[in-house]
């Protein structure tokens, strides 16, 4: 055995609400006799992390131990024969039940990476060419963990900033990776812990975030500086200030 990333629960946390069970796609998680989280099998665990966001506890963690390998293949079998075909089919590293290298999962929230094709003519379309590469963008149904985050120049927008910016995916967006979030109007809770572990694992070589001029979203910056300082990373926040009329402004 080697080590890699899987869940680990506290069971002294779980109230047996069965909501990361429902939310593994792998049907890794299951409620026990004493109704509490336990993990069914560890191959079953890809150990991304998409049922520590449903947790209202904070049961559930992240740790890097030994463990066997996650295997898709059986991850598949398990949820076919206990969910069926169609909750197998969105089991991570399965395309229509073989397993692969690349990620799957439910179609809003699947972590993938987007090939950016070279620059150049690109037809008509060429002017409104999308420079995102990767999916998903929330900070909510992002993961730390995710491989394309390591190495990255990051991007953590307020998510008004690409309809108020007409140049944003060349301007700003293009190579970087895009974390989008919404001071205001987003559950927060969590934001500056999830944005600190990714900061931590990942090494990045630049982080940016960018936000609109009204007041409130300057609560996105200190959510993006708070998770720079708990994560105890020599990493600096570059600023950009968006105006309503779609220019960048000078950052105070």
């Amino acid at each position: 055995m080697a080590k890699r990333t899987i869940i680990e629960i506290d069971r002294d946390k779980c109230n047996g609400c069965g909501l990361c069970t429902t939310a593994c796609a792998e049907g890794a998680l299951v409620l026990d006799a004493e109704n509490k989280a336990v993990l069914v099998r560890e191959i079953f665990c890809d150990g991304l992390g998409a049922c520590l966001d449903v947790c209202p506890t904070d049961a559930l963690k992240v740790v890097e131990r030994e463990s066997e390998k996650y295997d898709a293949g059986a991850a598949f079998s398990h949820v076919l024969k206990t969910r069926g075909a169609d909750a197998a089919s969105r089991v991570y590293g399965i395309d229509g039940g073989h397993a692969h290298a690349g990620p799957s999962g439910c179609p809003g929230s699947l972590a993938r990476n987007i090939p950016c094709g070279p620059d150049g003519d690109d037809g008509p379309a060429a002017s409104a060419k999308s420079r995102l590469s990767q999916w998903p963008i929330q900070l909510h149904l992002i993961s730390p963990l995710a491989p394309y985050f390591e190495g990255s120049d990051l991007l953590v927008a307020a998510d008004c900033t690409a309809f108020a910016l007409g140049g944003f995916h060349d301007s700003m967006l293009k190579g970087k990776k895009l974390v989008i979030a919404c001071p205001k109007l987003d559950e927060t809770q969590g934001y500056v812990e999830k944005l600190a572990e990714l900061i931590r694992r990942n090494r990045l070589k630049s982080l940016t975030v960018a936000i609109m001029t009204v007041p409130c979203c300057s609560g996105l910056e200190r959510i993006v500086r708070e998770a720079v300082e708990l994560s105890e990373e020599p990493l600096e926040v570059k600023k950009v200030v968006v105006g309503i009329d779609g220019r960048v402004v000078p950052a105070a």
